[in-house]
Parts: structure tokens; sequence; C-alpha cells
């Protein structure tokens, strides 16, 4: 028999509905502190929203993309639709290919991540250019790298919950 040779052989619960949008809203409120114009800040919401389209595609989908990236238009007073159409865009691809994405393990999801985080942050900046705005420049990318970087951790920290027991029997290794 053949083992898998990365992640955890247990059964997931199912994710609470009120645990996915209150991670969202816990990432909206992340993106809400001001950094000011620091490189290599990840777009929070981006991520978690890639995170729970690709784990919960039936839950979490384009309209929650639209609807928290409406939120993030208005708080930050930017183009209207910006983030919306960017958010709607990255859910789209992330729910296509979650099935895709969820038979590799955490490490190789990353690099299927990146793209759809360039992707996000590529529609957002042509937006901005399309209104007057200037290029910030090629650190304006970084964030999708660094938020790659914290897949990782958000995977186990996201996933935590599911991963409780609901009766413990010793006889039973899941």
């Amino acid at each position: 028999m053949i083992q898998p040779t990365h992640s955890s052989r247990r059964i997931l619960l199912p994710a609470r509905v009120w645990f996915v949008y209150l991670s969202l809203g816990a990432a909206l409120v992340l993106n809400l502190i001001p950094f000011g114009r620091l490189p290599g800040i990840p777009d929070w919401l981006a991520l978690t929203l890639v995170f729970w389209c690709i784990h919960q595609p039936l839950k979490v989908g384009m309209g929650a993309g639209f609807f928290f990236g409406l939120l993030i238009d208005v708080a930050n007073g930017s183009v209207m639709g910006q983030h919306a159409l960017a958010y709607v865009l990255l859910a789209f691809a992330a729910g296509g290919l979650s099935r895709r994405i969820l038979w590799f393990p955490v490490a190789q999801q990353a690099l299927h991540v990146l793209p759809l985080l360039l992707g996000a942050q590529l529609v957002m900046l042509l937006i901005r250019l399309a209104v007057g705005a200037e290029f910030p420049g090629v650190l304006y990318f970084l964030s999708s790298f660094i938020a790659v970087l914290l897949w990782h951790p958000l995977n186990y920290v996201l996933l935590l919950p599911q991963y409780q027991a609901v009766e413990h029997d010793e006889n039973r290794p899941i």
C-alpha cells in the first residue's frame, strides 16, 4: 500500500460557515490597519479569500469576493470596484482550480496560489493605471510573494478547528 508523503491522513470535520466568515472579517480588519506605503504587506483578505475558495468552494465564492472587495474599496477610498473586480476574478479562478490544487502538498499549493494573487494584483494595477495613477514600482508585487510564504501557516490556522475530534476512540487512528 502506498502511503501519502504529505499532509495528514485525518478526516476533516466540515467547516462552519460562521468560522469561514469570521476569518474573512478578521482578514478585512487586518487589511484596514494603516501600514502606509510599506512594500510587502500581504493582502490578507485576498489570501484568506483564496484559501476558502479552494477549501470550501460551495460556501465562499464570487459573491463573497464582490462583497468584501466593495468593502475594501469603500474603506480605502480607492477606485470603486477595483478590489471587487479583482476579488471576483480571484474567487472564480480559485474555485475553478480548487480540486486540482487540493491534490498537491501545501508547499506546492502555494506555488499554484502565487499566479492567482499576482493576477489579482495585476487587475488592480491596470485599473489604477487606467484612471491615471502612477506605476508604484515592482515592489508592489512583493506582497504576493510574502503572502505565498504565509500560505502554510494560514493553512494550519484556518484548518485547525476542523481537526477537532467529535469523539475520541483509542481504537481508531483517525
